[in-house]
């Protein structure tokens, strides 16, 4: 059955996260800072956001492409300019790799490798940066003691008040710096909602704006060790602060078809629209075959089931985006979104 267009009724931005293409095939770049390409020359994760594209019958606004210190700067222009030709606002989410941004010793290092994403940001005319970058993946030790903890919050605070000075983001074209919270597992301190928390608010008190946004992923929540209840109520909380960032629209445990999220996404989709906060909306699937991912099926084996039911990944991420864009529609007609 073709399935016509379907037209987006909100003022949502709505977007993906092509993780889904795969680390190393396609975001990861090579030990000489170049991202993965096509035969005929073209940046895998381009060639793989173009045929998203030509599948769906849902208007793609966004899209938000992890990103590393070491890419060169031509590709990561020509990504975000491409991106832009094909109609997408273009919007990085920024990794930190073999530095502790809880570790004093490492500040320099880590200012520096964020520095990298945050002036091709700026160079870019990008208007929303993201990061997972409080923490490193699946590196780290959680904290012995509640003096321990605050000590990691305050030093994440100090490393991004600094990028973001350094980087010159007051006076950029940056509006938001969205950061993002991991499942216990890939982060050992920041993995709720609640501990994202004191870090963006924080910083907010630090630069003297709501600069600063808690990026919320449905998986993440779902995995958190925290209810549905619980986790609503902190959509809630963030939301009466004026600190909400984007939503992730993605799967507890499997990051797969939205059949196994077990209604965790549609319960925490409908808190974020209640604050009145939320502005973009961005599905994000992972490969249960990724290479890189494989510590994370080591960690739980439910990251590793094959949810595709005969479908490639682009399918299963359009009709993620279809059922995605008929909640955010059904919202606008209960008068939860306006």
């Amino acid at each position: 059955m073709t399935i016509s267009t379907i037209t987006n009724t909100t003022d949502i931005q709505l977007g993906i996260v092509p993780t889904h293409l795969g680390f190393l095939d396609a975001l990861v770049p090579d030990e000489n800072g170049r991202l993965p390409r096509t035969e005929s020359g073209d940046l895998v994760v381009v060639a793989g956001t173009r045929e998203i594209i030509e599948l769906s019958p849902v208007t793609l606004n966004a899209i938000q492409i992890s990103a590393f210190g070491n890419t060169v700067p031509e590709d990561t222009d020509e990504l975000l300019s491409t991106m832009r030709e094909l109609g997408l606002e273009p919007q990085l989410v920024m990794m930190v790799g073999e530095v502790n941004p809880m570790d004093p010793a490492d500040e320099d290092a880590t200012v520096a490798q964020l520095k990298v994403n945050l002036e091709a940001a700026v160079r870019n005319n990008v208007k929303q940066v993201n990061s997972t970058s409080i923490e490193a993946w699946m590196t780290g030790e959680g904290p012995k003691s509640e003096e321990e903890f605050q000590a990691r919050v305050a030093q994440n605070i100090k490393v991004h008040a600094r990028a973001y000075r350094e980087a010159g983001l007051a006076d950029s074209c940056v509006e938001n710096w969205n950061i993002e919270f991991l499942r216990p597992g890939e982060f050992a301190n920041f993995t709720t909602l609640a501990k994202l928390q004191p870090i963006i608010s924080g910083l907010n008190r630090e630069i003297g704006t709501k600069f600063f946004k808690a990026l919320v992923d449905a998986a993440h929540c779902g995995d958190s060790g925290l209810t549905i209840p619980e986790n609503e109520a902190l959509i809630v909380e963030v939301g009466a602060a004026d600190e909400l960032g984007p939503f992730h629209c993605s799967t507890k445990t499997t990051r797969g078809c939205f059949s196994t999220d077990d209604g965790w996404t549609g319960a925490l989709l409908t808190s974020a629209a209640q604050t009145g906060k939320l502005t973009q909306v961005f599905v994000e699937l992972f490969r249960h075959d990724d290479p890189a991912l494989q510590p994370l099926r080591d960690l739980d084996p439910g990251h590793g089931i094959d949810t595709t039911g005969g479908r490639t990944y682009s399918e299963l991420v359009v009709d993620g985006l279809i059922d995605t864009v008929r909640r955010l529609n059904n919202l606008k007609a209960r008068g939860v979104l306006s």
